[in-house]
Parts: structure tokens; C-alpha cells; sequence
């Protein structure tokens, strides 16, 4: 296919396109002399610079994994693109014209790439309206004034095209087609729904626009500010797209990659508003996964640019679990790796508001060790006091050291968890050169330590009470008297609570009944082994009853709460009506309060 461009376009792209800002957009080169460049290569991963541009001669070569060639040989491995369509792609930049031989006709990639060129243009002419329509209408009023209280500056919103989707859902389709986009190429955008294609796919909704490293705009992420239900979605983000790849692609990579490339490092965070908050700050070189789990793609997109992985996620235990994937997937791609933990705020946005910008920062270069991070976390988890949490605590450590590159490094690692928790050496090194023999071995012995508890930790608060029911069905006409199948929110619970009434209803109320009319495997075997296991007999199932009424009427308690205090937090007062507003729904607050320490006392 390449043969169809004509020679005189390739020369054009060679002659013209400058291959140490096209090799420097994936990797820091540093020069030695004269146009002569050299840096780690971006194709294999090093940390000794064996790669080698020459300006002059428009050539590059690695001596480590020893690939080489000019431009677009470089930009075809990098972005695995065809030849002609990294011809093209070079060309548009450039502005060079492609010219092809006579009666050529372009092939269906060729279109492809025109159709990823047309869904840009498309998303940036979107993106520049959403801007518009925060920035200078009524109808983004309230989105405006909500981001403003997160702190964010006009030059930070006009930055990052921060925008605002009105909340007519037709508007953005009958607006496209004053532009002569048809419905057939609109369709196929992503921006309105499947079901509906007349309805647009984000509404009412502050508008994030995504970029490519290019900095053209290629998704979006909308925030919801006016949530109707539960099952409103907080963010609601693009999908897969041509032009769009999830798994590929970080926020803020291209405001970040320069400074990322100066300081060679980078900071992960959580989202939108937390990248956004660090480079208010001054903190340019964070970006963030979009609306995924840290992937290896994304790793490899910073590896030649970065030595040193900075992580800025949340400190619940979901946060936990993310750091701990991405610090085992950098220190795989031989990353020095190192946590944020944020005090005073519980984002950077919020940090931003309270203490500034020069605090932020000093909780940024105050960052600490992985390794550090992973010991001090492991002490809460387990309770290292014991030799059974000993050995949990070690044998979690052990994944981070297998992760490990250098020798160096394990051994170290390893005698910082013998100093922590007060282990042998000797004893660890065994553990860990028989890590899975050993691993083994602990799930054995907390099998046999806990085969009476062993119910108890499948089970939550809601089915214990209900399951404990099943041991002593006296107890279920207590139970029913107080709550009803709506109350629980384990499907589980919600299940068996049903199942109970039905066999109460039609006075069938043994234990087989109430086996025969479960369809769940996993909840037979629940109620069977807690009933068989005697868990109950040491304790009032009364109590246990009671217990489970508590919890579920404190856990309402707290639902209702905390879609108050969203209300609060989203209120604007604006008139003196809405001052007394605002007041109804603090006593209320107030009122709940009460109510939710009354059943915590219980």
C-alpha cells in the first residue's frame, strides 16, 4: 500500500520532520555533542542510556535491544501503525500534502484514519461549546459555581476545556446538524445514546474533556451535579472509541510529558479533579487512569520518560488495593516507586482549598518509600503481635519483593521486614525461597485455628441474623415485626428473608422447608454449616436478632444521611428562601444525627 504514495511525499516527510522532537515526545534525550543525542531506549526499557539519534544523519539505533532506523521507522514501533499511515500522520503534521499515483483508490484503514480525523474534529468543536456554555451562559451557571468552590481558577478551567452539557438532551444532535454532521457519522461518535440516538449521551453534567498526547480532544468524563436516585452514576464516562482507547491513554498526559520528561517522574492519582488540583498547584506532572485500575499500557506510556512513580490514591481499602497493584506493576517495569499520604485533606483538591498550594507540595515531596508504605500498611492489617499475623504480613511483603529487579534490593527489603517485625532472618529467607510451600502452609493453619469462626467470617452482619433465625425460628416473628425484605441490602439477606415469610405465611416452617425452597447453592451450604458447626449454641440468638435489627435500621439511618449531607454540600444560596432551606435541612441533619448515636450506643 505504501507503494501508492508517491516518493516525493516520503521525501517530503523525512527531509521535513525533525526526529529528535519526534523521538523526545517518548523518551528524555540528552545531547552530547553537536546534533548527536542519547537517552534510554523507549522500545526495551533501560536504565543506562544506550540509544543513539543522530540528528544530522536523521537515524536512530538502540546497542541494547539493537532496533534501528529513520522516522517513521520509529514512529511505526512506537505507535504500531502501517508504514503509509504513519506516512500520513507524519504528513499532517508537517502539512505536507500525501500525494498518491494516478487511479490509486485508498484502502478501508485509509478511511479508518479519516474517520479518527473527522471524531476529533468532532470532539473538539463539542468540547469548545461545553466551554462556552460554562463559561458564558446561564445554564452552566450552577456548574460554574460549583467547580469554582473546588477551587479551581479561570485559567485552570480554560486550561483543561473544562465544560458544562446542558441539560436539553436534544440540543447537542440538532446543533451538530447546523454543522453538517449527519446522523450516520453521529451514530457512530459515541456522543449520543444507542437506544435513543437522538438523545445525547451526557446532559446536565460538568464536562471533562480527554486528550490525546497530541492534546487534541479525543472522550469526555461528565460529573453529575443534579443526581435524581442511587443508581445515578457519580462520573459517567466515554466509551471504547477509534480514536479512544481507555487502557491507553492517561488524563493530563499531555500537559504533563515535558515535566514528567525534566523531572523523571511522575505522580498517579485518583481522577479528574485530583490531576487537576496538582497542576493548579504547580504540580505539572500528574495524570491520571481514566476510570479503570492502573494498566501495563500506561506504565509503558511514562516508562521513557520517568524513573520514579509517585502514588496518589485514596487510603480506603479500595485505595489501598490500587496502590498495591501499581507498586507490583511499576517495580515489574523496574520503577523506584513512591505513596503520597495526604493529611488534612482527603484529596488534593481539597488540600488545595485548606492550606494552598505550597503545602500540597510539601506532602508531595514528602512522599515515602514503597517499601515503607507496604510495612507500615501491613502492621494495620494484620496484628503482627501474633506469629499468624507475622506470617500473613510476610508472606503479603513477599509479593513486593518478588516484583523486585536487583538482588540488592530483595535482601534489603527483606531485612527491613525483620526489623519491623521482629523476625529472624534465617527464618524469612527460608519462608521466602519456600514462599509458596509456606504460603500453604498459613491457610492450613487458619483453617484449623478457626473451623468454629470459619461461618462467621463468610458471613455479614445482615445474613448472620438471619441465618441465626434458621437455628431458632421462634426468633423470626421478632424479626418480621421490625423489618421488612427492603431493609437488607445483601441480596443474600434479601433472599432468605423471603424465603422465611413464605414458609411463616403458609405455616411450612421447618428447616427442610426452608432448604427446599432455596435455590442457592452457596446460602444452603451457609445455613447447613452454621447450624451443623453449633456457632449459635455459645450465644443468645435473641441477642444475635437484635443485633441485626440494629445494624440494618443504623445502616437506613446512615443511607438517609449521607444523601443529606450531599444536598447539603451541593446547596447554593442565593436568595433568603434558600438560606431557610439550607437551615430545614440542617436540623434535619442534626436530627438524624441523633438517632443514627442513639443506635450506635446499642
Amino acid at each position: 500500500m505504501a507503494g501508492y504514495i508517491l516518493q516525493e511525499t516520503i521525501d517530503a516527510v523525512l527531509n521535513t520532520t525533525d526526529i529528535i522532537s519526534t523521538v523526545g515526545e517518548y523518551t528524555k534525550l540528552e545531547r552530547r555533542s553537536g546534533n548527536d543525542y542519547w537517552g534510554c531506549c523507549p522500545f526495551h526499557g533501560e536504565k543506562t542510556a544506550s540509544f543513539h539519534v543522530d540528528g544530522d544523519k536523521k537515524f536512530y539505533h538502540c546497542f541494547g535491544c539493537h532496533k534501528g532506523g529513520n522516522v517513521i521507522n520509529f514512529v511505526m514501533e512506537m505507535e504500531k501503525l502501517s508504514y503509509a499511515d504513519t506516512i500520513r500522520s507524519l504528513a499532517k503534521k508537517s502539512g505536507i500534502e500525501v500525494k498518491y499515483q494516478d487511479g490509486f483508490i485508498p484502502p478501508k484503514d485509509y478511511k479508518k484514519n479519516n474517520d479518527i480525523d473527522q471524531l476529533i474534529e468532532l470532539y473538539e468543536r463539542t468540547a469548545s461549546m461545553f466551554h462556552y456554555f460554562l463559561m458564558e451562559t446561564e445554564q452552566g451557571r450552577v456548574a460554574l459555581e460549583y467547580i469554582k468552590k473546588r477551587g479551581l481558577t479561570k485559567e485552570t478551567l480554560e486550561k483543561f476545556k473544562i465544560g458544562y452539557a446542558p441539560a436539553d438532551r436534544r440540543w447537542l444532535k440538532d446543533f451538530l446538524h447546523k454543522k453538517n454532521f449527519s446522523d450516520e457519522f453521529l451514530a457512530k461518535s459515541g456522543l449520543f445514546s444507542k437506544k435513543y440516538p437522538d438523545i445525547s449521551f451526557f446532559s446536565d453534567r460538568l464536562m471533562f474533556p480527554i486528550f490525546n498526547r497530541d492534546g487534541k480532544v479525543v472522550a469526555f468524563g461528565g460529573r453529575i451535579l443534579h443526581p435524581q436516585g442511587s443508581d445515578d452514576r457519580k462520573y459517567l464516562n466515554s466509551g471504547e472509541l477509534i480514536q479512544y482507547k481507555k487502557r491507553e491513554t492517561l488524563f493530563a498526559f499531555n500537559f504533563a510529558k515535558n515535566t514528567i520528561r525534566e523531572k523523571k517522574a511522575v505522580i498517579f492519582c485518583e481522577g479528574y479533579m485530583d490531576c487537576i488540583a496538582y497542576h493548579q498547584c504547580g504540580i505539572t506532572y500528574a495524570v491520571a487512569p481514566l476510570g479503570t485500575a492502573l494498566t501495563e499500557e500506561q506504565v509503558k506510556m511514562i516508562r521513557g520518560f520517568a524513573d520514579t512513580v509517585l502514588l496518589s490514591f485514596d487510603s480506603d481499602a479500595a485505595g489501598q488495593n490500587a496502590t498495591m497493584r501499581a507498586i507490583l506493576m511499576c517495580r515489574h517495569f523496574d520503577l523506584t516507586v513512591k505513596v503520597i499520604s495526604l493529611k488534612g485533606g482527603k484529596d488534593p483538591a481539597e488540600i488545595m482549598i485548606k492550606f494552598g498550594a505550597d503545602n500540597l507540595t510539601a506532602q508531595v515531596n514528602n512522599a515515602i518509600l514503597d517499601s515503607d508504605y507496604l510495612i507500615s500498611i501491613l502492621g494495620e492489617k494484620y496484628p503482627v503481635e501474633t506469629p499468624e499475623g507475622k506470617t500473613k504480613a510476610a508472606l503479603d511483603f513477599f509479593q513486593y519483593v518478588d516484583a523486585l529487579k536487583s538482588d540488592i534490593q530483595k535482601e534489603s527489603c527483606l531485612e527491613q521486614l525483620c526489623q519491623s517485625f521482629n523476625l529472624k532472618p534465617e527464618a524469612v529467607k527460608r519462608d521466602f525461597n519456600n514462599r509458596n510451600y509456606a504460603s500453604e502452609r498459613a491457610n492450613i493453619r487458619q483453617n484449623n485455628n478457626q473451623i468454629q469462626q470459619n461461618t462467621q467470617v463468610k458471613l455479614d452482619a445482615e445474613l448472620r441474623g438471619l441465618i441465626a433465625v434458621t437455628a431458632d425460628l421462634d426468633q423470626l416473628k421478632v424479626l418480621r415485626t421490625k423489618l421488612t425484605e427492603n431493609d437488607f441490602k445483601n441480596p443474600s439477606a434479601r433472599k432468605l428473608f423471603k424465603i422465611l415469610e413464605e414458609c411463616f405465611n403458609q405455616n411450612r416452617f421447618t428447616i427442610r422447608d426452608i432448604l427446599d425452597r432455596c435455590d442457592d447453592e452457596k446460602l444452603v451450604q451457609l445455613i447447613t454449616e452454621s447450624i451443623s458447626s453449633g456457632v449459635y449454641q455459645s450465644e443468645k440468638i435473641s441477642t444475635i436478632v437484635e443485633d441485626t435489627v440494629n445494624y440494618v435500621n443504623k445502616n437506613k439511618l446512615d443511607d438517609r444521611r449521607n444523601n443529606l449531607l450531599h444536598r447539603i454540600r451541593e446547596y447554593t444560596v442565593v436568595t433568603q428562601e434558600d438560606q431557610k432551606q439550607l437551615n430545614k435541612l440542617l436540623v434535619e441533619k442534626l436530627e438524624l444525627d441523633k438517632e443514627v448515636q442513639s443506635l450506635g450506643k446499642k
